[in-house]
């Protein structure tokens, strides 16, 4: 909150005491709920954590945001997964082969995975998993009765038939329509994830909320809107390096309190053992400006930082034969690339994130991939001089004669939103923010209804090929929100799916990034950041570049209070 930025001395005391006085009051009611003096349980190695805006299933074929993956990763596995490389290794699979024109993937699959224990098997046992469980599963994510989020990841990719083939117990194969060498990191996606189909006849739309697969926790129980517990499946298939069945954990709990300040709360006195992101009201509490813990926390926590998959950005449509557009100086490239040099974005990150984050001033696609090299691809950095001479160049000197431009954005950014609009006011560029409810900027930007609009994109999988398609013309929206369209930016990006030399590809890569830069239908605002405070007592707790909750190899050193 801003009052942790006052001076130090009586008043940073009290406001300090007046915040406690309003988290004792607000966690009041959920220390009565969830027994907060309680001690049963603490013989126990549970990893406990919050997902304040809930959890919709626990269906992999719904895994379309973060709170549903990270509950899906814990009961499921998929035929490959990613490393903390980013590289793609066995998970359900041994190996793969691929043929030499790569339309077939040939994967050899573990003899050792079995589904968790369920009423839906007969005797309630799980049985083992094989390679017609992976056929069905992904069968079942482009099935339109499934009306599954992902089902986009197969389409125009897989035939319609005939794409994906058990060949006998132990042996799968996928077959492409053409080749997609991304196509490996889309078979890591939470939406691929391996299911049985007694489980799924059982239950019927009642498997999101019974969920069984061969993950290394099983579902135990799940009380709507206050608890989620998970525990250790006896029979997981994967060991460490000395031969230990994985996991260490002996289950997880996962509360749903939506108030983040009760979180943070909660994780203070030991009641949760991690949080994800920090809240803003608290950011100045616990981070110095640089992004660093403050010396009162010091010994208490452990501060993670790693980077994320996830560019921040500020779309303009790009269509201009839509009528939003007609006589519009948003058509003008100068127009767009002013705006792009008239804010400072090392301030932005500065003061309205305490350094958590990277600048954008690179291309779309974030630090953190292979692809990404910032001494190849040059971004928009502040420049008012600049911005005001192509300003000139396109016929409004200082911004006389634009029309005001309205962005749109969602109240958790409306903060940002007020920040470019008043550097932006400094070169001439009036801009107007406008709040509105996340599902209505979804709406609008789908249906090319917005023309200036805050967007993220949070990488699928782990190729910038994920980006870049979010520009190619042949998509619609989602995912090209801007509507732009660019015949030589297409062209390259058809190539580079076909190109097998990683090195090769990944410059065609830039060489779009570029395009993107120089056309500016885009405003990048930042690279983003994981940010995760942790108690000490929790050990091999590792971050990765997709945010994934991973818990395999996690330990409890000592019980928390």
């Amino acid at each position: 909150m801003k009052i942790y930025k006052a001076a130090s001395g009586m008043w940073h005391i009290v406001s300090r005491w007046l915040i406690t006085i309003r988290l004792l009051i607000i966690i009041a009611p959920y220390c009565i709920l969830f027994s907060c003096t309680g001690k049963k349980g603490q013989d126990k190695k549970i990893f406990r954590y919050n997902q304040p805006e809930g959890i919709s299933s626990l269906d992999p074929a719904f895994a379309k945001n973060q709170a549903v993956m990270w509950g899906v990763h814990q009961l499921f596995n998929t035929l490959v997964e990613v490393d903390e490389n980013l590289q793609i290794k066995p998970s359900l699979c041994k190996r793969w082969e691929v043929s030499a024109d790569r339309l077939t993937y040939t994967f050899i699959l573990r003899d050792d995975v079995y589904f968790h224990n369920n009423i839906a098997f007969p005797g309630g046992k799980g049985r083992k998993m094989v390679a017609a469980d992976v056929a069905y599963s992904l069968q079942r994510i482009t099935a339109t009765a499934t009306a599954s989020p992902g089902a986009w990841i197969f389409n125009n990719r897989v035939p319609a038939t005939g794409g994906f083939n058990a060949l006998n117990d132990t042996t799968f194969q996928l077959k492409l329509i053409r080749p997609f060498h991304p196509i490996l990191g889309i078979l890591s996606m939470q939406y691929c994830s391996v299911v049985p189909h007694e489980a799924i006849e059982k239950y019927g739309l009642g498997f999101s909320r019974n969920p069984c697969g061969t993950g290394p926790f099983r579902f135990t129980r799940w009380e709507e809107g206050q608890v989620l517990l998970m525990a250790r499946n006896e029979n997981y298939f994967e060991r460490d390096s000395v031969g230990k069945r994985l996991p260490y954990l002996d289950g997880i709990k996962v509360s749903f309190l939506d108030n983040k300040a009760t979180e943070f709360l909660e994780f203070t006195r030991g009641r949760l053992d991690f949080i994800n992101d920090i809240d803003a009201s608290f950011k100045d509490e616990v981070l110095t400006k640089k992004g660093e813990l403050r010396n009162e926390w010091q010994g208490k926590v452990i501060l993670s930082k790693h980077s994320f998959l996830n560019t921040e950005y500020l779309g303009i449509l790009a269509d201009t034969t839509n009528a939003m557009l007609k006589d519009h100086p948003f058509k003008i490239k100068a127009i767009r690339q002013a705006m792009n040099y008239g804010f400072n974005r090392n301030k932005m990150i500065m003061y309205l994130r305490n350094s958590l984050g990277t600048p954008a001033e690179s291309g779309f696609v974030p630090a953190g991939l292979p692809a990404y090299d910032s001494t190849k691809v040059k971004g928009y950095y502040y420049d008012v001089a600049k911005a005001r001479q192509l300003l000139k160049s396109a016929g409004f000197p200082d911004g006389k004669g634009l029309p005001e431009i309205k962005l749109l954005t969602i109240p958790m950014y409306a903060e940002l939103g007020s920040f470019v609009a008043k550097q932006l006011e400094d070169i001439g560029v009036k801009v107007q923010v406008e709040v509105v409810q996340k599902n209505l900027l979804l709406e609008q930007t789908a249906k090319s209804q917005a023309l200036f609009f805050r967007g993220s994109w949070m990488a699928d999988y782990p190729d910038a090929e994920n980006y870049l398609s979010v520009f190619y013309g042949g998509n619609p929206a989602p995912p090209n929100y801007t509507r732009y369209k660019n015949p030589a930016y297409d062209k390259l990006y058809e190539k580079a799916l076909l190109e097998q030399d990683d090195s090769t590809r990944y410059e065609m890569y830039r060489q779009m990034d570029k395009m993107i830069i120089a056309d500016a239908p885009i405003v990048p605002l930042w690279y983003d950041m994981v940010i995760r405070l942790i108690h000490p007592y929790v050990k091999n707790f590792r971050p990765n570049s997709l945010n994934l909750l991973e818990l395999r190899t996690v330990r409890i050193q000592k019980h928390a209070p």
